[in-house]
């Protein structure tokens, strides 16, 4: 897992663009701090990617318990992180205006570290369940799971709302998990 160097970065520039054309003015304080420290990370990473991934081999084995809060804010490439904060951007302007910023900023945190906990949880179950121990050699980084729950929240707070999922129209309440499949087909790992 190793991040590709020496290239336009053309995710981040969009990202950018993105931000520039919504205003900072217009962004809630920890939606920005949020996109802020991922820009950061990503382009000061703290380790390198197979160093701050979380598995449940280094997560819960090597009891390498920082991972919980790396992997959630290092992205794997530049559209990696162009999507989580795009993302991150609406949901963000959404639910903190709704929830305020104190509130906001620990719902981000719990999620961050639980999303991580969870996963390893589902990693060994997948080990217990497929006797494949592979699966404890899964790694993983970014912020997509700390989105899921968010677009969660987010249906909870504003039901009866419709999504486009493929072009197909889905109440906000299942588009989430519809979204969640259709991800892992399109693009597993």
């Amino acid at each position: 897992m190793q991040r590709r160097q020496g290239r336009v970065n053309a995710g981040l520039l969009l990202l950018l663009y993105q931000i520039s054309q919504v205003g900072l003015q217009n962004i809630p304080s920890v939606t920005l701090g949020v996109l802020a420290l991922n820009i950061f990370l990503f382009l000061n990473p703290v380790r390198p990617l197979s160093e701050v991934c979380i598995s449940v081999k280094e997560g819960f084995y090597r009891k390498n318990w920082q991972r919980l809060l790396l992997s959630p804010v290092h992205h794997a490439d530049d559209w990696h992180l162009y999507y989580n904060m795009i993302s991150m951007l609406w949901k963000g302007i959404m639910l903190e205006k709704k929830l305020k910023s104190i509130w906001f900023a620990y719902i981000i945190a719990v999620f961050s570290v639980l999303i991580g906990v969870v996963y390893m949880m589902l990693e060994f179950m997948l080990v217990k369940i497929l006797d494949d121990p592979s699966y404890e050699m899964n790694c993983a980084v970014g912020f997509s799971g700390v989105l899921f729950a968010l677009k969660v929240l987010n249906n909870h707070y504003n039901p009866g709302r419709v999504s486009s999922v493929l072009g197909l129209q889905i109440s906000s309440k299942y588009a989430c998990w519809v979204e969640l499949v259709a991800i892992h087909l399109i693009s597993p790992g």
